[in-house]
């Protein structure tokens, strides 16, 4: 009889187990694990502190934001404007031409603006004036094939090789500064990054199939964290942000506790949305919403 008790009494522990591994799944062996945060609901409200103090006017397929909060819109016809906090205009890039369709703008310093190319895997460097100061032409280091790039903690830009499986930091000299180890070895599945994000000592890869990827700066893998679908992916103070087309998400690694938020109304159906702590940017067909904390 005792030995039949302990006999359950074990498979209830394995059971117990069981149950904890299956919200941790491995990426390779030897590397950290993935995390699967719990989807649970937040009743903070995260968009009632804000009002909407202007809009920029005009058909943009893209902006971005810097950390003064200047606004970087870019049109349809690939001209990129910078715009102040107010809304006031201050200065215009037209030459658009040069390397076909704009991919992607990051102004995380807003001294050193990236303008990328990805059909000629070629970034153009510009000034607070939106002056050129440099080109960045990655197919000196043999990099043809990348969707992914993002201003590193020095300056320098990170990019994703698709085509060698590798995250790269080069330099303003198209020179290699870094690089991680093939992803085709820690990884089962190649992660296909479409956002790379320098925050606060780690790098940020977000694959909207496969979720996030945290790198250190020596590009050592810290973390594979399975958030996927987002749009919008962004990062501040270690918070992960990002959002589908009904539900805004925020995440902070470490735990397994996801913030929900339905959006407003009046963001729904919005081209892109970028929070911050003191504003929230909402881009519609009309033009660029923004909205200020009361």
């Amino acid at each position: 009889m005792k030995g039949y008790i302990l006999l359950l009494l074990l498979t209830g522990a394995l059971q117990s187990l069981a149950q904890v591994d299956s919200s941790i799944r491995s990426v390779h062996p030897g590397t950290p694990t993935s995390t699967i945060p719990n989807q649970a609901s937040a009743t903070s409200a995260t968009f009632g502190s804000f009002a909407m103090t202007h809009t920029i006017m005009g058909e943009y397929v893209d902006f971005t934001i810097d950390n003064l909060g200047n606004v970087y819109t870019l049109n349809k016809d690939n001209q990129l404007k910078k715009w102040s906090p107010n809304g006031d205009s201050l200065a215009v890039f037209n030459d658009v031409r040069r390397y076909g369709a704009v991919s992607y703008i990051d102004a995380s310093n807003p001294l050193k603006v990236l303008v990328y190319y990805k059909e000629f895997t070629t970034v153009i460097e510009l000034d607070r004036f939106l002056n050129m100061i440099n080109t960045v032409d990655f197919r000196k280091q043999n990099i043809l094939q990348a969707k992914a790039v993002g201003l590193a903690y020095d300056n320098t830009i990170w990019v994703f090789d698709e085509l060698d499986a590798v995250l790269k930091r080069i330099g303003d000299d198209g020179s290699l500064v870094d690089q991680t180890s093939d992803f085709r070895q820690l990884f089962d599945t190649v992660p296909d990054p479409v956002i790379i994000r320098d925050q606060g000592d780690l790098v940020y890869l977000y694959d909207p199939v496969k979720g996030v990827y945290i790198f250190d700066h020596y590009g050592a893998l810290k973390t594979h964290i399975i958030l996927t679908g987002w749009k919008d992916f962004d990062v501040i103070d270690k918070n992960m942000l990002g959002r589908d087309d009904k539900t805004f998400f925020r995440y902070q690694p470490g735990t397994l506790d996801m913030k929900e938020e339905p959006l407003p109304a009046i963001y729904l159906g919005a081209a892109h949305i970028r929070i911050t702590p003191k504003s929230i940017y909402v881009l519609k067909t009309t033009g660029l919403e923004v909205y200020t904390r009361k």
